[in-house]
C-alpha cells in the first residue's frame, strides 16, 4: 500500500509538467497549432491503438498454437500498447515518450525490461511456460568435502 501515494504523487507531478509544458507550448506557436497537434497525436494514438491490440492479439495467439512460449510477443504488444496509450493521452511530454517508445531499439529495450519484470514477480514455472526454458552457463566443481549425504552445489550463470 505504501505504493499508492507515490503513484498519487506521480501522477499529480505529470499533470503540473503537461500544463507547464502546453503553456510554453502555446507561446511559441499558438493556442491554435497547439491544440491541433495535440489532437493529432491524440487521433494516432487512437488509430494505434486499435492497430497494435489486434497486431499484439493476433502474433500472441499465432505463438500459443504454434507451441512457442507466448511471453515475448505479450512483452512486445505490451510496449505497443503502452506507446499508443501515451500517444492518446494528451499532452506533449506523453506523445514524446509514446513517439519515443514507438522507435524499433527503444522498443526492444521497453521489452527487455517487462519480460525481466515478469521474471521476478512470477514464479519460475510460470516464467518458463511463458518465455521458455532459461539458458545456463554452469559451471562444475567442489570447493570441498561435501557433507554426508548431500548433493554438490552447482554454481551457474544466466545467459538469456
Amino acid at each position: 500500500m505504501r505504493r499508492f501515494p507515490i503513484a498519487v504523487l506521480a501522477v499529480f507531478g505529470l499533470a503540473v509538467a503537461e500544463i507547464a509544458v502546453l503553456v510554453l507550448v502555446v507561446k511559441a506557436i499558438g493556442l491554435g497549432w497547439a491544440l491541433l497537434l495535440m489532437l493529432a497525436t491524440s487521433l494516432l494514438g487512437g488509430w494505434l491503438l486499435r492497430r497494435e491490440g489486434s497486431r499484439a492479439w493476433r502474433r500472441f495467439r499465432d505463438a500459443a498454437q504454434a507451441g512457442r512460449p507466448p511471453g515475448g510477443e505479450a512483452s512486445r504488444g505490451l510496449v505497443g500498447l503502452l506507446s499508443a496509450l501515451l500517444l492518446a493521452v494528451p499532452g506533449f511530454l506523453t506523445d514524446l515518450l509514446g513517439l519515443a517508445l514507438l522507435v524499433p531499439p527503444v522498443r526492444t529495450g521497453a521489452a527487455g525490461l517487462v519480460q525481466r519484470s515478469a521474471e521476478r514477480r512470477l514464479s519460475p514455472s510460470v516464467v518458463g511456460d511463458l518465455f521458455g526454458p532459461r539458458r545456463v552457463r554452469v559451471n562444475v566443481g567442489r570447493d570441498g568435502p561435501e557433507p554426508s549425504g548431500a548433493e554438490p552445489v552447482i554454481e551457474g550463470e544466466i545467459l538469456d
